[in-house]
Formats: structure tokens, sequence, C-alpha cells
């Protein structure tokens, strides 16, 4: 219990400094844009290299692919139905905000440290998740409220094919299904960058975190949120005490599910028409949740 309270003190310590960094001038968001730009081709991909580097192909890691897409699926739903009564903007943005997971950014350095044997089911849940955020979800999403905009399989394909981490994820299976290893002098060079994720994947957070929000929208905010969040709890309970799984599976699927919104959530947001602060605040908002939300659920669970 200590260590999981440390790591999350760690974690919000880490956000925090990206933060007070950005207040007293020495960075600032467009920082954090290039930050996102390591991160994503660079330090995630190697993760993702080094930890799928030993495994072995399975059953589970399929079922986690394939759940990684249901889950989304499901909670787009959900959210077309609760907000119903809304404007087409404000479903959508009900429906971004519910959908997706931070693994890579979020889930991934949250997780690690105490669990390295689940980093590869967290690695195989975020192909599905991917799939989604990089286009199956804006396809679907727009399908629900009717938007003449077009989104179509090809798109898609090109959009995960341009995604250095999906690419990485991809060649990685390919590489194990064959069982074909990487040299052992090219995964340690992978892992000292691989080592610097974590940090500045929470450092980045701080740089984009905002804690302002207009007042007309702070209704809004809150209801989106609080269906993310009650959709997550009954999944996580649902994982927890009734699905028969693995103890491992078990904690990674229940982390999961109290994951804050991923970074492609709030870009499609503000790409639907939703005002730049009301994501970040939302987004902002969701970090800290999850970060309470999974460090309790690992300190019940570990």
């Amino acid at each position: 219990m200590k260590e999981i309270l440390l790591q999350a003190i760690g974690f919000c310590f880490m956000i925090f400094l990206g933060y007070l960094m950005k207040r007293i001038g020495l960075l600032n968001k467009a920082d954090g844009s290039m930050l996102s730009v390591i991160i994503v081709n660079i330090t995630l991909p190697a993760t993702v290299i080094v930890s799928l580097a030993n495994v072995v192909v399975s059953e589970t890691l399929f079922f986690l692919l394939i759940m990684g897409i249901i889950l989304n699926v499901l909670v787009i739903l959900i959210g077309s139905q609760v907000s119903k009564k809304r404007s087409v903007l404000e479903q959508k943005f009900q429906m971004y905000t519910m959908s997706g997971y931070n693994i890579g950014n979020f889930s991934l350095p949250f997780i690690q440290g105490f669990y390295p044997l689940a980093v590869p089911f967290l690695l195989m849940f975020d192909i599905g998740n991917s799939v989604m955020l990089t286009g199956g979800s804006t396809l679907l999403i727009d399908k629900m409220v009717g938007s003449k905009e077009e989104t179509t399989l090809k798109k898609i394909s090109l959009s995960l094919l341009k995604s250095a981490p999906f690419t990485a994820y991809l060649i990685m299976l390919l590489l194990r299904i064959g069982q074909v290893r990487l040299p052992v002098e090219l995964l340690g060079i992978l892992d000292m960058m691989a080592k610097a994720n974590g940090f500045l994947s929470m450092f980045m957070i701080g740089l984009y975190f905002e804690l302002r929000l207009p007042k007309k929208a702070l209704h809004l905010v809150k209801e989106v949120l609080f269906w993310r969040y009650l959709c997550g709890a009954v999944l996580a309970l649902l994982f927890a005490f009734v699905v028969p799984l693995s103890p491992l599976l078990r904690i990674v699927l229940v982390v999961l599910c109290l994951a804050p919104m991923p970074t492609f959530s709030v870009i499609n947001s503000v790409k639907a028409g939703m005002p730049e602060e009301t994501v970040g605040f939302t987004s902002s908002a969701s970090i800290l949740i999850s970060l309470v939300l999974m460090t309790i659920v690992m300190m019940l669970m570990g």
C-alpha cells in the first residue's frame, strides 16, 4: 500500500512540476506539443517494442484486443442514449468524453511499476483502443448523430499506419506470432528510451493541465464526467466480481475501466466544435479523478 501511495504522489508531483513550469513562464503549451511528438514517436514505441519483445501470443492477448474495441463501442452507445435531448455538438462531446482510454501516456506508466507482467495485456488492449481512437469512434459517432462528414475505413487504416505506436504494435505482434526475436543489443538501447516514457508523459500532462472553466460550461462538464465514471465503475465491478478472469487480467481490466479520457478524445471534441478551454478542463479533471480512483483500486486489489 505504501508503494502505491508513493507512486501516486510521485505522479502528482511530476504533473504539478509540468504545471508549475507553465505557470512561471519557463515552458508553455507549445512545449507540451513538442513533448507529445517525442512520446508518441520515440518513447512510447520503444516501450511497446521492449514490452512485447518476449511475449508469447495467446488467446488472452487477442481477447484484450477485442475488448479494447467492444468497451469503446459500448460506452459510445450509452453516451448516445443519455445525450439524446441535447444539441448535436453536445451529443458528440458526450460520446467522445465517455469513449477511449488513456493508456500509453497514463495507465501504462501507472501500472508497469507494480505489475511488469501486465504490460503486454495493457498494450494488446490498446491496439483495439487505438483502432477506435484513430477513426473508429468518429465513424460510429457520426453515424449516431446523423453527421454528413465522411469517415471511411480507408481513412481509419491510413491514420493507424501513420501512428508510430500502432505500427510498433503491429510489427511486434507479427514478429511474436512468427516467434522472431530482436537482438538483445537493440532492446538494450530501446529500453533506455522506454524508461523516459513515464516521466515525460506525466510532465506533458502538467503542461496541458487547465484549472479554469467558464461557469456556463460547468454543468455540461459535470454531466459528461459523471456518465464516463459511472459506466467505468459499473464495468470495473463486473470485471472484479462477475466475469471469471485470472487475477492479473482482472486487475488490468478494472484499472483500465477507470482510466482518464485520452488525447484523441480531446482532439476530436475540439474538431467537432467544442471550445478548447472546456475540453481542456474536462481532460484535466478526468486525469485527477482517474488518478484517485486507480490508486484506490490498486490499494484494494494489490
